[in-house]
């Protein structure tokens, strides 16, 4: 399959860094809902020392070598070292959308890797990284949904965009389920929730035919159509949830 040969390329690439560990989260790591081509590659690795500025080079070097690989867009990875995974404040080096910058590894990430992360290679997750407390995790997720999501939807323009309804719906699902259950949940089981929650019937149908079907493109009429219902939806909702477990 076109994925492993790219994370083994990615492995032996990053073998002269000596590695301790290297996971895989999100959809790649269990759930059944990874779609090769479409799904990011999310990773995690931890080096024996924090990164350097020389570390930084060869890093960027080992990423800019698998280019020429279709899937190599979708492969993100973000750098712990054994001294400072514990500190969810650090920011670390991270691969992502084709630049090196440094980003924390949040709560949901951290839960998702002790919950059903995948390792590819040394130690497991449980070995490394502290377990996230439920009241830790259930802060982030309100913040999210209440400081970047629902500024989001005042704004009119990011939602003409598929990648914007898609995450929105989905990110608000999820983040009621982990709010009401203590438990993550895939995005495939994430657009199962959305019509019990309320969200417009013929959104989440656009959502799954994108996701999971064969669809063409939509017209101007269906996308500032889409726009708005999902707004007016997500809006509220937003509103209920964080009043509810704020």
């Amino acid at each position: 399959m076109p994925t492993d040969a790219l994370l083994d390329r990615f492995l032996t690439g990053l073998a002269p860094l000596d590695p301790v560990a290297v996971w895989a989260h999100g959809s790649l790591a269990g759930g059944g809902d990874y779609q090769e081509g479409r799904s990011d590659l999310d990773l995690i690795a931890v080096l024996p020392r924090p990164a350097t500025v020389r570390t930084a080079w060869r890093l960027g070097l080992l990423h800019a070598s698998l280019r020429a690989d279709p899937l190599a867009g979708l492969l993100h990875c973000t750098y712990l070292s054994p001294g400072t995974a514990a500190d969810p404040e650090r920011r670390h080096l991270t691969w992502a959308h084709r630049q090196l910058f440094r980003r924390t590894v949040t709560p949901v990430t951290r839960h998702e890797l002790h919950s059903f992360g995948r390792v590819l290679h040394g130690e497991p997750p449980q070995h490394l990284l502290p377990p996230v407390p439920d009241p830790e995790l259930a802060g982030f997720v309100v913040r999210d949904q209440r400081d970047f999501w629902r500024p989001a939807v005042r704004r009119a323009e990011p939602w003409r965009q598929d990648v914007w309804i898609d995450l929105g719906l989905l990110t608000f699902a999820r983040a009621t389920v982990t709010l009401r259950e203590g438990r993550l949940i895939t995005k495939r089981q994430a657009l199962d929730e959305l019509p019990a929650l309320g969200a417009p019937g013929e959104v989440v149908e656009d959502v799954a035919e994108r996701r999971y079907g064969s669809p063409g493109p939509g017209t101007e009429e269906w996308i500032t159509r889409r726009a708005g219902l999902t707004r007016s939806y997500l809006g509220p909702a937003i509103d209920t949830l964080v009043g509810a477990y704020s």
